[in-house]
């Protein structure tokens, strides 16, 4: 009648039950061991209650029937909620509101629904335009802006229902696009160039983008914006008789609008630019050339070479603008020739004289070129070869679109009169004046009488040294087409590749040819356009605007050095060659740089270091003028054998004034000009000497050396024996050398003072009288004893040499000859020395039986002393 024990039924359950009342039937349900809701949150299992049973073993007991027991695990929030992510990241773009830019997702091991389920999530990162829901999804609260901040970070944390937050919050990276624009990236607005850099790429890391769009082809231009650089572009500086020579122009040209100088005073009333060298013409001014500096009649045959730039004609009816004109000088207003500008219109007029023609011939040719009017430099070729003349302009070759025909001009005795930049209207009015004035600039007015200039020539005249490049053609890749205007200043480029195009646009480059080039800026603008397949135009693609900066290079220091005095007998001068003004001249340039940084030590480096280089550069004159009065033509000249200038880009103009030498050639090439530069002077008596100064050039005057003076005296008759010691003594100090002498004898020194020519007679007279005296005594008495010592000095003789410039002349052989001889002797040897010098001296012999003496004996000496240290060099 007892309830002894309950047994659960199940597999391993981790519960017990436990009999408490065996009468009453009471017992207890119990866990075995700790119960975890997160592994198992119910348990559900079958009970029965037993009897005592009977038996001693109670085998025999009664079991009630299965009672199901079903228990549920209460959970306890022991779990934080975590991120399954530990970093998360999203991109938007810019000036976009976003519903969910993303979502961030927690969980929390939790069993239940109350602890388990996350209720909440949260920034924690304060101050940022951006919002989370409670399912997580985050989004901006305002529109983000690229250029304001390109990425965020926040701090995001999550909550469960029992509002247990999570241990570590969760870091969101949002990073903010900018607004896809089509259009080059990756590249710099300023560009710098060094001189003699060579070739620099322009965009070496540029590329297109697209958005994405699909590309069929792009075509791009790139364009040197130099214009405003000299004359269009950075060309040679040098004048423009310089460049001809250089470019091989035929002689003969005549510069029309040179730099003014003393020669060239037409110019000097125009206004110029800085360099001197571009005029330019406000409609108020014009230049009356010369008489006989071009042929009044022009042959059927010239040419006429200008830079010009030029703008629309002011006023609303368009005047004239005169560019060179020959017309009557006084009575009458007749055009003989005349180049123009009108209407935007190039107009060569050309009338032939009676004399010359007498039918209906051309006059008038006609050229309509916008060029004419847009205020750029442009270079004009007017190549004549009547009847049919042609215009090179940029080195592109015109025909006339209209020839008008004209009867020739009456003959007359009328002077011409050739003017630039206006016409001079002699007649017809009550005074002459000038008229049809010029507005633009105008640059190397240069006209050839009968002659023709080659294509070559005109492109090389003016021919640009800077321009657009590319590096390595043969790696521009497929598809990829280009083309250079003439003076590589626009580049087109076509390609139907992105990549391909990218790789050909990063290998355009800058490049400068001059060693010293115009220092500052050019403008560079690249234009694209950009096809789509099935569309004309999908995508704009914006211009670049940059800029290539120029530096200045280091300026250079041009010095001239040699011998800057001599003096030479007045027979030389007088002579056919003449005397050679400059035989050892020496041209040197250097430049001073500055040491690089990491170039010095540190110890160095608080002090700027120096360093000077010689560098090799062009000259393109060098100038050798007289000082004092200019050269009289009848007596007296300067020459150059045209012969030292072959075979060198060189010329050369003489005058009164001096001699110059022109064209564009290396140092060595002046140097080697110059040391064959002769003055001759067959009227010496008139002049004692000359001054003349060496300057030279680069670049017209832009860099110029030091003036070198050279002082030349000319010597005459009564003094040139005196002054051959005496000037070779100045010349050449290096080849005076101490001389040793045996015991007894006196050492030969020159004066270094060079005494007057009075002087030098009174002295020379005294000298003679005295010694004729005193050696008359000593040879009567000498002659008595010792007559074997006359002998020996007799041969002694043979090695003694003018002594005009009171030098005292030792016998050196007679250490070798005499060894015996006694110091007396010697002594009386050296009186009967000075008795042969002193009458040489006064004897009429000529100067070539002089210095024919003097050759044998420093020969004769020379042998006999060839074993001998010491040296004795003689003039």
């Amino acid at each position: 009648g007892e309830i002894c024990a309950f047994k659960i039924h199940g597999q391993e359950m981790p519960f017990e039950a436990v009999v408490l009342n065996k009468t009453s039937g009471e017992g207890r349900l119990r866990a075995k061991s700790p119960i975890d809701c997160e592994l198992q949150k119910e348990y559900t299992f079958i009970i029965q209650a037993y009897d005592c049973g009977s038996g001693p073993a109670g085998t025999n007991w009664k079991k009630s029937h299965k009672a199901v027991v079903h228990i549920q695990v209460k959970d306890v929030n022991e779990f934080s909620p975590a991120f399954k992510e530990s970093v998360y990241k999203a991109s938007v773009t810019e000036g976009k509101i976003y519903d969910s830019i993303l979502q961030v997702e927690a969980t929390d091991e939790d069993c239940s629904p109350q602890y388990s389920q996350i209720c909440n999530y949260e920034i924690v990162t304060p101050d940022v335009p951006f919002a989370i829901d409670r399912n997580g999804n985050i989004r901006n609260t305002e529109k983000l802006s690229y250029d304001k901040q390109h990425q965020y970070e926040i701090m995001v944390t999550a909550f469960d229902c029992g509002q247990k937050h999570a241990t570590e919050d969760v870091l969101v990276r949002v990073n903010v696009k900018p607004v896809c624009k089509p259009g080059w990236q990756d590249w710099n607005k300023r560009i710098e160039y060094r001189p003699g850099s060579g070739s620099i790429p322009l965009f070496p890391s540029i590329r297109l983008e697209t958005c994405d769009g699909p590309v069929s082809s792009i075509h791009i231009t790139i364009e040197l914006q130099n214009n405003y650089i000299g004359k269009g572009c950075d060309r040679e500086t040098y004048s423009e008789k310089s460049l001809q020579k250089l470019c091989g122009a035929s002689s003969g040209a005549i510069d029309l609008l040179p730099s003014p100088s003393t020669t060239t005073n037409w110019t000097a009333g125009l206004l110029v630019d800085s360099n001197g060298i571009i005029f330019k013409f406000d409609g108020k001014q014009g230049a009356k050339i010369p008489d006989g500096i071009v042929p009044k009649n022009l042959t059927d045959q010239f040419t006429i070479t200008l830079w010009m730039k030029h703008g629309p004609s002011p006023g609303l009816r368009a005047e004239k603008e005169t560019i060179l004109c020959n017309s009557d000088k006084t009575e009458m207003n007749r055009h003989h020739y005349a180049l123009y500008v009108h209407n935007c219109r190039l107009v060569l007029l050309l009338r032939k004289d009676f004399h010359q023609a007498d039918t209906f011939r051309p006059a008038e040719f006609h050229w309509k070129l916008d060029q004419i009017c847009d205020k750029e430099w442009h270079y004009y070729v007017v190549n004549v070869e009547f009847p049919v003349v042609t215009l090179y302009m940029d080195g592109t070759t015109y025909e006339p679109y209209l020839v008008t025909n004209d009867w020739p001009i009456h003959p007359s005795h009328i002077a011409m009169q050739l003017t630039v930049g206006a016409c001079w209207q002699g007649g017809e009015v009550t005074k002459p004046r000038f008229a049809q004035y010029f507005h633009g600039s105008l640059a190397s007015l240069t006209i050839w009488p009968g002659k023709m200039e080659s294509q070559k020539v005109i492109s090389c005249l003016q021919a640009c040294k800077e321009g657009l490049d590319i590096n390595s053609l043969e790696s521009l890749g497929h598809g990829i087409k280009y083309h250079f205007n003439p003076s590589q200043s626009v580049l087109v480029m076509e390609g139907d590749d992105i990549e391909n195009t990218n790789q050909a646009l990063r290998k355009v480059s800058y490049i400068n040819f001059r060693q010293f080039p115009t220092a500052g800026v050019r403008r560079l603008k690249v234009s694209s356009k950009v096809q789509c397949f099935g569309e004309d135009v999908c995508i704009s693609i914006p211009d670049i605007d940059a800029y290539v900066v120029v530096f200045q290079a280091n300026e250079p220091k041009i010095t001239i050095t040699g011998m800057d005095h001599f003096a030479r007998p007045a027979a030389q001068f007088e002579s056919e060659r003449g005397v050679i003004l400059l035989p050892d001249i020496r041209i040197v340039s250097t430049v001073t740089k500055m040491e690089r940084p990491e170039d010095l030590r540190e110890h160095d480096r608080a002090n700027k270091q120096v360093v000077v280089e010689e560098m090799l550069h062009n000259l393109d004159f060098c100038d050798v003028l007289v000082i004092g009065a200019e050269l009289d033509p009848e007596q007296e000249c300067l020459e150059l054998d045209r012969g030292e200038l072959q075979g060198k880009h060189l010329d050369a103009t003489n005058s009164t004034a001096g001699y110059s030498v022109y064209g564009v050639d290396s140092m060595f090439s002046y140097e080697q000009a110059l040391r064959q530069l002769r003055y001759r002077n067959w009227g010496t008596s008139a002049t004692s000497g000359r001054k003349f100064r060496v300057k030279c050039s680069e670049l017209n005057g832009r860099y110029t050396s030091n003036e070198f003076n050279l002082e030349v005296n000319i010597l005459h008759s009564s003094n040139s024996n005196f002054m051959d010691h005496v000037n070779h003594m100045i010349v050449q100090p290096q080849f005076l050398q101490s001389v040793q002498h045996p015991e007894g004898s006196v050492s030969a020194v020159h004066s270094s003072v060079i005494p007057s020519v009075a002087t030098i007679v009174v002295i020379t007279c005294v000298s003679s009288l005295v010694a004729v005296i005193t050696l008359g005594v000593f040879r009567l008495r000498t002659a008595r004893q010792h007559g074997s010592a006359g002998h020996e000095a007799a041969k002694d003789t043979d090695m003694d040499w003018d002594d005009s410039a009171l030098t005292i002349t030792v016998n050196p052989m007679e250490k070798y000859e005499k060894p015996h001889q006694t110091e007396e002797e010697s002594e009386e040897e050296d009186i009967d020395d000075e008795e042969e010098d002193t009458t040489s001296a006064e004897s009429d012999d000529s100067e070539e039986e002089e210095e024919e003496e003097e050759e044998v004996i420093v020969q004769k000496g020379h042998i006999q002393n060839a074993t001998r240290q010491e040296q004795l060099e003689c003039d």
